[in-house]
């Protein structure tokens, strides 16, 4: 049950990430994963930066199925279909269950 759950969020987040990424050039794009420790949840942001112009952020998809082991393989995934920046937010001081690597290595100003 849980790898069929964490087949259809990688549908999910990909086919989402399909309709946002247009490829311009001069664009910046990368994705966010926060932390929800309250809910307990992972949520996913698709963000896109023109030169000059404002960020944009679109939430994509929330993984309710809470464990780093999932989630890492969960972004083996996404990485293998798209080569984007990952950027992670209230994950600091959290390791890889299976690389040991640490996720997060600075806390951003807001956290």
């Amino acid at each position: 049950m849980g790898e069929m759950r964490m087949n259809n969020d990688l549908k999910i987040i990909t086919s989402r990430i399909d309709l946002l990424f247009k490829r311009k050039s001069n664009t910046r794009y990368w994705l966010q994963v926060a932390n929800d420790t309250y809910d307990q949840t992972f949520n996913f942001f698709f963000l896109s930066q023109k030169p000059y112009q404002r960020l944009r952020c679109t939430p994509i998809h929330t993984v309710t199925n809470y464990n780093l082991g999932n989630l890492e393989t969960l972004l083996t995934g996404v990485n293998q279909a798209y080569k984007l920046t990952i950027d992670y937010t209230q994950f600091y001081g959290l390791r890889w269950p299976r690389s040991q690597r640490l996720i997060q290595k600075r806390r951003h100003s807001l956290e």
